[in-house]
């Protein structure tokens, strides 16, 4: 049975020699990350994109696409949920459902025949 300190050691050295070639999260530490700067301002504003709020008392004005944008998708969350409630019933077991009852009727309608 090999030694902990030999295990150590081959490990260790293993480890030395795959780390290069490794891929590292991050980009492996080595420098700052392009992704992770502290940015190009001091301080946030604290705006939603950078737009200051109106004045108090004032309404924002809408833009051009807003109200189109509200109707298309109003009326697309009407047509959703009325086409939607008014789909037929095409599951398997509504099919086996009315042939069952079908098959039922057509038994009950036979004169039932005696030996």
């Amino acid at each position: 049975m090999a030694s902990f300190k030999s295990l150590s050691t081959a490990a260790s050295s293993l480890r030395s020699r795959l780390s290069p070639s490794l891929r590292t999260r991050g980009g492996g530490g080595g420098g700052p990350s392009r992704w992770a700067t502290a940015g190009h301002e001091d301080q946030p504003k604290g705006f939603a994109f950078s737009r200051p709020p109106p004045p108090i008392g004032e309404s924002r004005k809408w833009e051009d696409w807003e109200l189109p944008c509200y109707i298309t998708s109003f009326l697309t969350v009407v047509m959703l949920g009325v086409g939607l409630s008014a789909k037929p019933d095409l599951t398997i077991e509504t099919w086996a459902h009315q042939k069952a009852l079908e098959r039922l009727e057509l038994e009950s309608a036979q004169p039932a025949e005696s030996d």
